[in-house]
């Protein structure tokens, strides 16, 4: 059986456990937070999660992880299409990731937990991130998912990258970031909808105060 490695509190992993929730794939959650143990590197190379575990070895990074569950259970594709289409929803997985949720989460730690960062890297996220939202209401269509009328990866990127940048925006900006993006507002609301998604939302609830937990300890050693 499939191994997965991660921990319900973390965006990344979440993606995963949502599209193994569509697809209807069967997996062990190994609950584990990043380290750089040898114990861990030896089953992942990066020591960070998510990292799926197969019968012929473990697989890392999320978009990689995605599309070898696309091919490993092609009935419920999450990139499907003509050759231009699959590229689409590649192409809106990659702007998502680079413009939205890698530029805030360098304040997660300010907004989430009270931790400051540096007030000239929350002015490069600002401005990072309006860009961002911005580019990808160029690139995607919302009609009503973000790469056409099917949910795909793209949505599954979209949903938790685009939640925690817009909790950033709101406490460190006060910029309601989904509005720079028509159809944004209406996409989040159709996907948290989803029973499967609903599912995952609770699990991350339940796992809120271990993680905190585990996050005190962290900040007391630096």
């Amino acid at each position: 059986m499939l191994k997965l490695y991660g921990f319900d509190v973390s965006n990344y992993y979440n993606m995963i456990k949502l599209a193994m929730a569509l697809k209807g794939i069967e997996y062990e959650a190994v609950i584990t937070y990043p380290n750089q143990t040898p114990e861990y590197l030896a089953i992942c190379a990066t020591g960070k999660v998510p990292a799926l575990s197969t019968d012929e070895g473990v697989l890392v990074e999320t978009n990689v992880i995605m599309e070898y569950l696309d091919e490993l259970s092609p009935e419920c594709p999450l990139i499907s299409g003509s050759a231009y289409e699959r590229a689409k929803i590649r192409e809106l997985m990659k702007i998502v990731e680079i413009y939205i949720e890698l530029p805030a989460r360098r304040c997660h730690t300010e907004a989430f937990w009270g931790v400051p960062v540096h007030e000239q890297t929350k002015k490069e996220v600002k401005r990072a991130l309006l860009n961002g939202i911005q580019a990808v209401s160029r690139a995607a269509s919302f009609s009503p998912y973000i790469a056409g009328d099917k949910i795909s990866a793209a949505d599954i990127m979209f949903l938790y990258s685009a939640s925690l940048a817009s909790s950033v925006a709101k406490k460190l900006f006060d910029i309601d970031l989904l509005a720079e993006a028509p159809g944004a507002k209406e996409l989040m609301a159709i996907l948290k909808a989803l029973p499967e998604v609903q599912v995952v939302a609770k699990d991350q609830a339940a796992a809120q105060p271990a993680f905190s937990a585990y996050l005190a300890k962290a900040f007391a050693k630096q």
